[in-house]
């Protein structure tokens, strides 16, 4: 359990219904004064055997919980979270550096995100299935039942320590699948508080295990095949990798992205140019779906790129635990190191910097680069980090083939009024979803979450994502 100090907190790490800090001793560095905040322990391959052979025997009790019982669950985390708010959010902001304001919003989404799992427990549905179709098949009818499918095994990245992981273990819970949780390593703090609070809960002991962890370690549980599905969040590379190692298991994998947002002429630009600024630079730029390309009709362009360069250069940089601070550091030195040197490289290869993309530490100033390519990194790579390209175009069949000219396709934006331009948009870009009147960086917690290409696949969002964590089954009977 975690334990208070003047500065410095301790925790074990969680399994089989109880706290062990037997492990190798590790530290949890705050990415902005790169002070110690936390003293974690990391568990070893016999934990790991543990907690697997736990989660097997705990699926027994978990696949037969009523759909009430694991709701009542659902909504006592939530209850518990609301509750601790202040203090997520507070550590949330030591941990992983995001303001916050920003970090308050990511608190308030976890409690939202395991209310509506507590709905969706209810509702795992299934079906009748006529089957009097021949005469043969007389007097038969079928029924399909989706069933827990087994443990699962999460992995977790530091740029949402809470929600994201709330979207592994909420689903799960609501499932009836016992779940294993490798959170980043970065900011594990707020993966092992929420263990604290399903521990006072009636969730079975050994049904979930909260433990940082070794990459070799991970991979003993990426590869055992008692666990069912394996569901990763992280970069491309990591998680096609862990693909190849995963057997036969299911795998849903939710990957990175360099999305981009197209400002058509008839849109509003004042309020492009407001969600473009929350979508580009929030937290650095540190999501998934950032917005990092932006494409502008041409008519729009030079209004669009001077109200954007304006607010840009409002933006407040510096202490996350400040009120008033939009852009905090990078997560690790090394990260703002590599977004440099990307800005470096794109200017040097004919790109024109508008501003911003200094570097002091693990600080970026938030940059606008114009005059970009397709092929340079800033474009193609996932920047992760406060880095926006502004290009312009003629047609709006020229802006499709921008956009889609990645590698990666999680969610694209488009700001128009026109429906047939969102309608050729919707058929032709490769993307998990279109948000049409906003940015990419939109999610609300329901809706279907994921990309295609090197993007991964499957879905989060509740609903879908217990459908990965169910398995269709069939039950013929016939009346004779």
């Amino acid at each position: 359990m975690s334990q208070t100090s003047a500065t410095i907190r301790s925790f074990g790490f969680f399994s089989n219904g109880s706290w062990s800090t037997h492990g190798n001793e590790g530290v949890v560095n705050s990415p902005f004064d790169h002070n110690v905040i936390a003293v974690i322990s990391e568990a070893g391959p016999d934990d790991v055997e543990s907690a697997i052979q736990g989660a097997v025997q705990a699926f027994a009790v978990t696949r037969r919980m009523s759909s009430h019982e694991r709701a009542k669950i659902l909504h006592e985390i939530a209850d518990a979270i609301t509750t601790r708010r202040e203090e997520f959010a507070r550590t949330i902001c030591e941990e992983a550096a995001k303001p916050i304001k920003t970090a308050r919003i990511e608190v308030d989404r976890a409690i939202n995100t395991f209310e509506i799992a507590a709905e969706e427990a209810t509702r795992i549905y299934g079906e009748y299935l006529p089957l009097d179709t021949t005469e043969a098949s007389m007097r038969r009818w079928g029924l399909v039942k989706r069933f827990a499918l087994g443990p699962v095994f999460a992995i977790t990245p530091f740029n949402f320590p809470l929600n994201l992981v709330a979207h592994k273990i909420a689903p799960a819970i609501a499932a009836g699948c016992p779940i294993i949780l490798k959170p980043a390593p970065q900011t594990p703090i707020c993966s092992l508080m929420l263990a604290e609070i399903i521990d006072n809960t009636s969730w079975p002991d050994g049904a979930l295990a909260v433990m940082p962890m070794s990459n070799d370690n991970a991979a003993r549980l990426v590869k055992d095949d008692r666990i069912k599905l394996l569901t990763f969040t992280g970069s491309a590379p990591v998680g096609w990798q862990l693909k190849n190692q995963a057997g036969k298991k299911r795998v849903t994998l939710e990957l990175g992205g360099n999305a981009g947002v197209i400002i058509h002429s008839d849109a509003d630009v004042a309020y492009a140019v407001q969600r473009c600024l929350a979508g580009g630079f929030s937290y650095g730029g540190q999501t998934c779906i950032s917005v990092q390309r932006i494409v502008v009709h041409e008519p729009a362009f030079e209004r669009f790129t001077e109200q954007l360069l304006q607010g840009v250069r409002k933006l407040k940089v510096g202490d996350p635990a400040d009120e008033s601070t939009d852009v905090p550091p990078l997560i690790r030195e090394q990260d703002a190191v590599r977004v440099e040197q990307w800005v470096n490289d794109a200017v040097q290869a004919g790109a024109k910097l508008l501003c911003g993309g200094k570097r002091k530490g693990q600080t970026i100033e938030p940059a606008v680069l114009t005059q970009t390519t397709p092929q340079m990194r800033v474009n193609c790579g996932e920047i992760f980090g406060p880095v926006v390209t502004v290009e312009r175009y003629e047609t709006f069949e020229e802006a499709l083939s921008i956009i889609n000219h990645s590698d990666y396709g999680l969610q694209a934006g488009l700001m128009t009024r026109d429906a047939v331009l969102i309608q050729n948009a919707f058929e032709t870009l490769d993307v998990g979803g279109l948000i049409v009147g906003d940015v990419p960086s939109f999610r609300v917690d329901q809706m279907p979450y994921g990309g295609v290409k090197d993007s991964g696949f499957g879905r989060e969002g509740l609903r879908y994502a217990i459908e990965d964590m169910t398995e269709r089954k069939l039950l013929v009977l016939a009346l004779k």
